[in-house]
């Protein structure tokens, strides 16, 4: 299929879905791409996994009880977060396997709460792979207004968190409340994940957070620069994996993932400084 061809597809008021597909697509994976940049600078890949998987019974929850999944995934997000935070405390257990019990026991609770709705086979397979079909409109309106409201909590808390990721006891002796800003970016790396589920999956909402923030790391050492190129590579991303996926009919949350990771690899070989191919040639 050639550009054109999916260009026209987009306008065929019959397949309105795609344009909504792309809509959503593009929003959560800019929006994942901001987020992603305070999870990546912090070495938080493990905890941004982690959420992915706790926010797993709140939509289950959710959709069994017809309910809003934005709000569902979200609540069950933050609590497990608090549960994390608290049961950390004690100093005989580290945070990752606090994290490690925790995560999984929700991801585990949120497969036996949607096995007991109608249909459970087919639920399952869009909550944890995505799914491009049956995306009605109100979707698009929560996932845009839920950006917006990510993206100006970030834009409230951006120094805050900056000082949180450099350097924590600095922070801390700044009179930063620290563990507050760590559930604050809890909460917001939960609703990326959210948004972002009805497209790319359960699984593979991963791939939106770190991928393209660790290119972008790759390719500018100025967290300004990096906070724009890693949106721009999500949304582009997003854009071509549905392209080529509507194309060939191929998974579209597995598409995306593969041609993010094609950008992530591109930037690993060939960034001006620090690409493979730059080592070599200094």
């Amino acid at each position: 299929m050639s550009p054109a061809d999916f260009v026209a597809d987009l306008f065929n008021p019959d397949l309105a879905f795609l344009g909504k597909a792309l809509l959503i697509a593009v929003m959560s994976a800019t929006v994942c791409g901001v987020v992603g940049c305070y999870v990546v600078l912090r070495g938080m890949a493990f905890i941004g996994d982690a959420v992915a998987h706790a926010v797993f019974p709140g939509l289950a929850v959710a959709f069994v009880v017809s309910g809003n999944l934005v709000l569902g995934g979200t609540v069950a997000g933050v609590v497990t977060a608090v549960l994390v935070a608290v049961f950390a405390q004690n100093r005989r257990l580290k945070e990752d396997s606090v994290i490690g019990v925790f995560f999984v026991a929700a991801f585990a609770l949120g497969i036996v709460v949607i096995s007991r709705a109608p249909g459970y086979a087919g639920s399952l397979q869009q909550f944890l792979f995505g799914s491009i079909t049956g995306i009605p409109d109100e979707d698009v309106y929560v996932v845009g207004g839920t950006g917006l409201v990510i993206l100006l909590a970030i834009l409230l808390l951006h120094k805050e968190f900056v000082a949180v990721s450099l350097d924590r006891e600095s922070a801390r002796a700044m009179g930063l409340r620290v563990f507050w800003l760590d559930l604050a970016l809890y909460v917001l790396v939960t609703l990326a994940v959210v948004i972002s589920v009805r497209t790319i999956g359960n699984v593979l909402v991963l791939a939106l957070l770190v991928t393209p923030a660790a290119a972008a790391r790759l390719l500018t050492d100025r967290l300004a620069v990096m906070m724009v190129l890693a949106p721009a590579i999500g949304g582009l991303g997003a854009l071509v994996g549905l392209y080529i996926s509507w194309s060939w009919d191929f998974p579209v949350g597995g598409t995306i993932v593969l041609v993010l990771t094609g950008a992530f690899l591109a930037a690993w070989l060939a960034a001006p400084r620090h690409g493979l191919l730059a080592r070599h040639v200094l």
